[in-house]
C-alpha cells in the first residue's frame, strides 16, 4: 500500500520524559530560592516597586559549558557589587532561530557537528542552569520550541520570545502559561505593533496542544501571564532607541492599555549588529534612564569571556575558548567597564577595585 505520511521523516528518536530528567537533575532549595526570589524581583521592577535597572547580560549563545560557567562565575561577582541599583540578570540562551539555517544551539546540536544529539543537549542546559540558580544568579533564555520549557522553565527567571516568533500564535499561547515574566522583542522589520499584540493576547487564558510532565501529549488550559514587556531590538527599518521611538514606544504601549515597561537590546540591529558599537547603544541609554526615563527599565548586552565570534570550524579542537560561535559579542572587561560606569552614574558606590579603564567620571 502506498503510504501517506511521513514521506520526508529519516527517522523519529525518542526523549526522556521532562518529569524524569528533572529526576536527574534536581532542583536545589538554593536554586529554588534564586528563582523565586529574582522572579518576584522583576516583577517589582514591572511594576515601579523596585527602581533598579533590570540588566540581562551574557553569551549571545552557550555552546561550551566550561566556559559559560566562568561566566557565571564572574557575572556572579558583578552581581552582587552593583545590587543596590541594579538586578543582573544572565542571558543563557540555548535554542538560536535561524533566517535560512545554521547551527540552532546547545540544546538542538550540543557537540556542534549535525548528530543533533537533542537529549544531551536538553542535560546539558538543565545542568547548566540549575549551577548558575546555585551561584544565586537569575537566569534569561529565549524559548523557541514550545517542548523545551517542560525541561527547563522551572529554573528561568526571565523569558523572552523573539523577534522571528513573537508574530506566532504557538508561541503567545506558549507565553500565556509560562511560570515567569515575559519580555516580546519587536519584529525583524522594526513593527512594534506584532509584539504590542503579543503581550496582549498572552495575557488570556488559552487551550492549546502541549506536553505534560510525562511526556504525553495533552491539551494545556493556561490562566493567561500578565507579566510582559516590551524589547527594542531595532529592525530593517533601523535602530529603534533614541528618546523620540521611545516615546513613541510608551505611547503605543499606553493606548493599548499595556504597562510602559521597556527594555532596549543594544545588540542585533540597535547596533547595526556591529558588537563593538553595543556601547554607544547603552551609554545612550543610561543617559535617558539618568534624564528620568523610567518607563526603560532594562538593557540587554551580548557579552562573553572574550570579545567577536568565530565561525565553527570542521576540525572542533581549533575553537578558540570563550568566543561566541554566533554574533558577536563585547569581551568580560569591556562588560565590567559598561556595567560599574553604568551603576556609578546611577548613584552607586562602588566596593574594592575598579577594572583598568573604568574611570569615575563614568566614560569608559
Amino acid at each position: 500500500m502506498q503510504p501517506l505520511q511521513d514521506l520526508n521523516v529519516r527517522e523519529t528518536v525518542p526523549l526522556v520524559s521532562p518529569r524524569y530528567l528533572k529526576h536527574e537533575e534536581n532542583v536545589t532549595d538554593e536554586a529554588i530560592r534564586t528563582v523565586v526570589e529574582s522572579r518576584e524581583t522583576v516583577k517589582n521592577i514591572l511594576a515601579g516597586r523596585d527602581r533598579r535597572l533590570m540588566v540581562i547580560v551574557g553569551p549571545c549563545s552557550i555552546h561550551d559549558q566550561v566556559a559559560g560557567l566562568e561566566y557565571a562565575r564572574k557575572l556572579r561577582e558583578l552581581a552582587e557589587r552593583v545590587k543596590s541599583h541594579m538586578l543582573v540578570v544572565m542571558r543563557v540562551y540555548f535554542e538560536k532561530p535561524r533566517t535560512t539555517v545554521g547551527w540552532k544551539g546547545l540544546i538542538n546540536d550540543p557537540h556542534l557537528n549535525d548528530t543533533f544529539d537533542i537529549g544531551t543537549g536538553l542535560r546539558i542546559a538543565r545542568r547548566i542552569l540549575l549551577e548558575v540558580a546555585n551561584m544565586g544568579l537569575p537566569a534569561a533564555t529565549e524559548l523557541l520550541e514550545p517542548i523545551t520549557p517542560q525541561y527547563i522553565a522551572d529554573l528561568i527567571s526571565v523569558a523572552a520570545i523573539g523577534a522571528r516568533t513573537t508574530e506566532s500564535p504557538t508561541h503567545r499561547q506558549m507565553a500565556s502559561g509560562l511560570s515567569m515574566p515575559v519580555g516580546y522583542k519587536n519584529g525583524t522589520d522594526g513593527s512594534l505593533q506584532v509584539a504590542i499584540d503579543a503581550m496582549l493576547a498572552a495575557q488570556h487564558q488559552h487551550s492549546f496542544l502541549g506536553m505534560d510532565g510525562d511526556g504525553k501529549t495533552c491539551i494545556i488550559n493556561t490562566k493567561g501571564n500578565p507579566w510582559g514587556f516590551l524589547i527594542l531590538r531595532g529592525g530593517r527599518s533601523g535602530p529603534n532607541y533614541d528618546p523620540a521611538l521611545l516615546t513613541e514606544a510608551t505611547e503605543k504601549l499606553n493606548a493599548a492599555k499595556l504597562t510602559p515597561r521597556l527594555m532596549v537590546d543594544c545588540s542585533h540591529a540597535n547596533s547595526n549588529k556591529d558588537y563593538t558599537r553595543q556601547r554607544v547603544v547603552w551609554n545612550d541609554c543610561i543617559e535617558q534612564r539618568m534624564a528620568g526615563n523610567d518607563h526603560l527599565i532594562g538593557l540587554m548586552l551580548e557579552s562573553n569571556l572574550f570579545p567577536g565570534n568565530q565561525p565553527l570550524p570542521a576540525d572542533l579542537s581549533q575553537l578558540k575558548y570563550g568566543v561566541s560561535v554566533t554574533d558577536g559579542c563585547i569581551g568580560w572587561d569591556e562588560t565590567e567597564q559598561l556595567v560599574l560606569s553604568a551603576y556609578e552614574r546611577l548613584g552607586g558606590e562602588l566596593a574594592g577595585p575598579q577594572p583598568a579603564g573604568a574611570s569615575r567620571s563614568g566614560a569608559v
